[in-house]
């Protein structure tokens, strides 16, 4: 379970990173950038998954993790204006999450937690935090791309380069 552990906080780095990679591709008018108005922009989606972090892993152990204070439809809004004020959102969400992470103990894993009142034992809760993150990131990623076009440098294995990335894997 120890490995565990390691594994989940080593996913939720990648994830942060992917998306903080597509923040230093694209400009400030690009976060906020929406397809339609029944879109998300990225500042959208950063403002969601900052208020989802600061909610699930506030008290992460001992509260449910929908808290009253949190303003879920809020988070929809375009309520962050820069990209400095994005980022410090971005990091209030995660910092809380590799906190209340980092203070999880193996004999926590099979402990029961609430989530909008509904049953979790932390290593569920904790999946369900990585996915619902994982999607969300592919999301910016996706929106990065489109908004950069020709200019986008790929944050994995670049469209038709497959080949020389396994042979440079595989003939260390």
């Amino acid at each position: 379970m120890h490995d565990y552990l390691i594994s989940v906080k080593k996913r939720f780095e990648l994830e942060k990173v992917l998306a903080e990679k597509t923040f230093e591709q694209i400009n400030d008018e690009a976060l906020f950038w929406q397809y339609n108005e029944e879109s998300n922009s990225i500042a959208i989606i950063v403002q969601h998954l900052a208020g989802n972090m600061l909610s699930r892993w506030t008290d992460f152990l001992t509260t449910d993790g929908e808290k009253p204070w949190r303003e879920r439809d809020a988070e929809f809004e375009n309520n962050i204006i820069t990209r400095q004020a994005l980022i410090a959102n971005w990091n209030s969400g995660w910092d809380c999450l590799f906190n209340s992470l980092n203070l999880v103990q193996i004999e926590d894993l099979n402990k029961e937690i609430f989530i909008r009142n509904e049953s979790h034992t932390v290593i569920d809760a904790i999946n369900r935090q990585l996915v619902h993150v994982a999607y969300h990131v592919g999301q910016i990623v996706f929106i990065g791309k489109m908004v950069s076009g020709p200019k986008w440098e790929s944050l994995t294995v670049p469209k038709g380069k497959s080949a020389a990335f396994n042979a440079g894997k595989f003939n260390k």
